[in-house]
């Protein structure tokens, strides 16, 4: 479904490979977040980078091809612009105010999987609570509608609810939520929570229940479901993190914005960030930053690196 809608969407004639849900593919190529690799008509991997930089890219392939008579730029490809998903409104829902930099945690579905999950979850937690460098702790839990089943909130209907049961030794505060009274009828807004968390004793998963009414866009439907997932007090190395997000709340998508960051991860203050002080979802990235090799991202490299995350998202 996700290379039908891509294929739709952007009208490209190349060719796609998509990952199982195990990350079979993202495995075998080392397991980077946004690694790149360049692959010959033979199958040969030729190039391979931790981090992927579109500059040095266009300077691999003039090496290996020659450059490029007229470069293209994007003004050249004529692309359509595409609306966003979804049929309702969208942005009328405020985010939560996240506590800091979160990691992504460990989900394991525990239903027949005969029911679609219109709604995914995300869960995040505070990366000093997940490495066990404290006993409490803020955990995010984001519902998302998924885009490729065309579906809503219906607002008429009873609002979003999720219960956790916690195991022995470890207390969650609140147990149970419910998603907000929103006055349109209909919209397309996460649903998110933050839940204060306590762990005095061995960390066994958490249980979670959620139901919601799940609605397509067409108005063919509107059901309850309730799944439930299972999360794992674990750093899940595939969930990304949310780095982008964070930077659009505070508008720090700059080099500036960057540096600051930065700073806030060089736990000892001494100008210098090694992989140890980057939270868990950002350790990936260290070797991309570490220009050298030498174990230590220094002030010089750290504006490298800033310059190079700025220009690669477009700020």
């Amino acid at each position: 479904m996700h290379v039908a809608e891509a294929e739709r969407v952007i009208g490209s004639r190349f060719r796609w490979i998509c990952d199982g849900m195990e990350n079979e593919v993202k495995h075998g190529f080392g397991t980077a977040p946004n690694a790149e690799f360049v692959i010959d008509p033979e199958g040969k991997v030729v190039i391979r980078r931790v981090w992927s930089d579109p500059i040095e890219l266009r300077a691999d392939l003039e090496k290996l091809i020659g450059p490029a008579e007229n470069s293209t730029v994007v003004e050249d490809l004529d692309l359509p612009e595409i609306e966003p998903a979804g049929k309702v409104a969208r942005g009328i829902v405020p985010r939560v105010e996240m506590p800091g930099w979160m990691q992504a945690m460990v989900l394991e579905p525990v239903d027949d999987g005969k029911q679609p999950y219109y709604v995914k979850l995300r869960a995040e937690a505070t990366p000093e609570f997940l490495e066990g460098e404290a006993d409490t702790g803020q955990v995010y839990l984001g519902f998302h509608l998924d885009p490729l089943h065309h579906v809503h909130w219906n607002n008429n209907a009873p609002a979003l609810e999720f219960e956790l049961e916690a195991p022995e030794g470890i207390q969650t505060s609140p147990e149970k939520g419910q998603g907000p009274t929103v006055t349109e009828a209909a919209d397309a807004d996460p649903r998110e929570f933050l839940v204060d968390v306590v762990a005095s004793g061995d960390r066994a998963p958490l249980e979670l229940s959620v139901r919601y009414f799940a609605c397509d866009d067409d108005n063919t439907f509107c059901i309850p479901v309730t799944q439930r997932y299972r999360i794992h007090l674990e750093g899940n190395r595939d969930g990304g993190s949310a780095l982008g997000r964070k930077m659009a709340e505070e508008e720090a998508m700059t080099v500036e914005g960057m540096l600051a960051n930065f700073k806030e991860m060089d736990r000892d203050s001494d100008g210098r960030i090694t992989r140890d002080e980057l939270p868990g979802p950002f350790k990936s990235r260290f070797d991309m930053m570490d220009s050298n090799g030498d174990g230590f991202a220094d002030e010089t490299e750290q504006q490298m690196a800033a310059e190079r995350i700025v220009q690669m998202v477009g700020g």
